[in-house]
């Protein structure tokens, strides 16, 4: 299996990557009924798309009101009108499940001494809510979010943030995402980019590429050599 010998860091993406998403939606499926999986990703959708166009716009909001803008959007698109239901969408984001694959990952790059951090769209809130959720804050030494620049993903300040904060050459630093346009955009910065593929995405046709491409985390120790 080949690996990088010189990874000094690992740092990952919170939401699709270590957080699932879907799980704020999924835990009130029933209420939601048939269209559950239809409004998580619209939901979701909305969600970036509200990222990519407040940068482009330089009208910065951080990612506590972009997610209840589309979660409004969302719920106005599907006709609910259901305040409850809006209260607990939003409170479930604040604690999202971890995919199968994160917390055996995190020990063992955390047994060979591999600094690890979060480097995400989400605010400091949420990222906390979140890491203290999942019960993962042993693992997890750094957790940077975009409020530090003021702009969210992929402008090359948010992935510049971690190589200045690790003090370490980009390319001694592993970026691990599962949205392809993350994994493109920290590549573009040169960061070293093990593209997560747990979705089954295609490829982007942008001017950089991922270094690597898993199917799961469980992968990533061997990968690297750990």
């Amino acid at each position: 299996m080949p690996h990088w010998q010189n990874i000094r860091a690992c740092v990952f993406d919170a939401y699709g990557t270590l957080f699932d998403f879907n799980s704020a939606v999924a835990q009130h499926r029933a209420r939601l009924g048939e269209n559950a999986d239809r409004f998580s990703a619209l939901w979701r959708t909305k969600q970036l798309e509200y990222t990519w166009l407040r940068s482009l716009m330089h009208r910065h909001a951080d990612f506590w009101q972009v997610t209840q803008d589309a979660l409004d959007y969302t719920l106005e698109a599907f006709g609910i009108v259901d305040e409850g239901l809006r209260r607990n969408l939003i409170d479930a984001y604040l604690h999202l499940a971890v995919y199968p694959d994160v917390r055996a990952m995190l020990e063992k790059l955390k047994c060979a001494g591999v600094r690890t951090g979060i480097l995400s769209n989400g605010s400091p809130m949420m990222l906390q809510a979140a890491v203290t959720s999942a019960k993962i804050e042993t693992q997890i030494d750094h957790v940077w979010s975009v409020e530090q620049v003021g702009v969210y993903k992929p402008d090359p300040r948010v992935y510049q943030l971690a190589v200045s904060e690790l003090g370490v050459p980009a390319g001694q630093i592993a970026f691990q995402s599962a949205n392809a346009w993350d994994a493109v955009g920290a590549a573009n910065c040169g960061l070293r980019v093990v593209w997560v593929n747990r979705f089954n995405q295609r490829r982007e046709r942008l001017p950089a590429t991922p270094d690597a491409e898993i199917k799961s985390l469980d992968e990533l120790p061997g990968w690297l050599g750990f």
